[in-house]
């Protein structure tokens, strides 16, 4: 049989402040009789404490030296974790009193003290129990189930009337074996109605409904106010997917539009056609083992210029001032005859133009014929 987990509430009613500045309470936790637990699902179901569990030795014993917390953390707390969740911690003075288990304990946490000081009064008592299956009737009020080994893990400060509405409080915890998970709920025995039963507002009208009822309702209104929230995150990851959609959507128009758009054959061949003839006229000035391959036109043009000027520095220069100076030079090597010899030597030549077109013209020739 697995363990179910439990919240229980209680009340802190007074309270001492030391010189240290920390709380000491000394409170009822819990007591037998039969209290509803509403579930997760909005069910409700009653469970029996019997005084021969609940008055136990081991029972008893579990209240002592167990961490204070401040609302249930979604975890069992335990020495790895007490660090995180402890704000305090009850005392080894667990004993039946007062109808039922009293301790005393401890908070030291600065925070949680401040809280209760303005009104955070409610304690819920966390623990795991064997629950049993047995339907009976306890001081005159039936039950469905009974719990046995009770093994309390932490006392809880909780805001007054959140287990109440108990969805309010499901959210702190859901983490913690969710589906054994179960919070004791208000449940008054009123047949006379009086005005001390709980309301619900219809067409802002209140009624008086039985405690099980109201407990229904808001179990329904959280489920409601779950799904809104759902509703709206789906929604919103909804329009993060359509908006990705619509900007694949443009992309693919614009890539689309740049193939369209692109540089045409024509264009291409010109271009490769261009960088050929820049070739084959340094080729003509520059050494053998000049590496164009890895040379931009202009890197190129620069070259040649050097050829002419070793001082020229192309730092700052446009490229219509390269273009231009660089056509300024050619110019000058094939009016005054001078092409290259390697190792930066320069010789003249009687036969400037036709063996440079016929250069041309075979190369370009030699590609073609590939």
């Amino acid at each position: 049989m697995s363990k179910k987990q439990r919240f229980d509430r209680a009340f802190i009613k007074d309270y001492n402040e030391t010189d240290e500045g920390y709380l000491t309470v000394r409170a009822v936790v819990t007591k037998p009789g039969v209290y509803p637990y509403g579930r997760d699902d909005g069910s409700i179901q009653f469970e029996l404490k019997h005084p021969e569990d609940i008055y136990s030795d081991h029972t008893v014993r579990s209240c002592n030296a167990k961490p204070v917390t401040d609302d249930h953390p979604n975890e069992p707390v335990h020495m790895k974790n007490i660090k995180a969740y402890g704000k305090g911690m009850s005392h080894t003075d667990a004993s039946v009193q007062g109808g039922g288990i009293m301790v005393g304990f401890t908070i030291w946490d600065e925070d949680l003290i401040d809280k209760i000081n303005d009104g955070k009064r409610e304690i819920s008592l966390g623990f795991m129990t064997d629950l049993v299956a047995e339907d009976g009737t306890y001081e005159g009020q039936n039950y469905q189930f009974r719990q046995t080994n009770v093994d309390v893990n932490h006392i809880a400060i909780v805001d007054q009337g959140r287990v109440g509405p108990e969805a309010a409080i499901k959210g702190d915890s859901s983490g913690w074996r969710k589906d054994s998970a179960a919070w004791q709920v208000d449940h008054k025995e009123n047949k006379s109605g009086g005005g001390n039963m709980p309301t619900i507002k219809i067409d802002n009208k209140d009624y008086e409904v039985d405690s099980v009822v109201k407990s229904r309702i808001d179990a329904l209104e959280t489920k409601e106010q779950q799904l809104d929230t759902v509703t709206k995150e789906r929604d919103t990851l909804q329009g993060t997917v359509d908006a990705n959609k619509t900007k694949i959507d443009n992309l693919e128009q614009e890539l689309k539009s740049a193939k369209e758009s692109g540089p045409s054959h024509e264009d291409m061949q010109k271009a490769v056609d261009a960088r050929l003839t820049l070739i084959d006229s340094a080729r003509n000035y520059l050494d053998d083992d000049f590496d164009y391959t890895t040379k931009s036109d202009k890197d190129i043009k620069v070259a040649v210029i050097q050829k002419a000027d070793e001082n020229f520095k192309a730092d700052g220069k446009s490229d219509e001032y390269i273009n231009a100076r660089f056509d300024g030079t050619v110019s000058v090597y094939q009016n005054n005859g001078f092409q290259s010899t390697g190792a930066n030597q320069m010789k003249g030549t009687n036969d400037s133009g036709g063996d440079l077109d016929k250069q041309r013209q075979d190369r370009l020739n030699l590609r073609d014929s590939k």
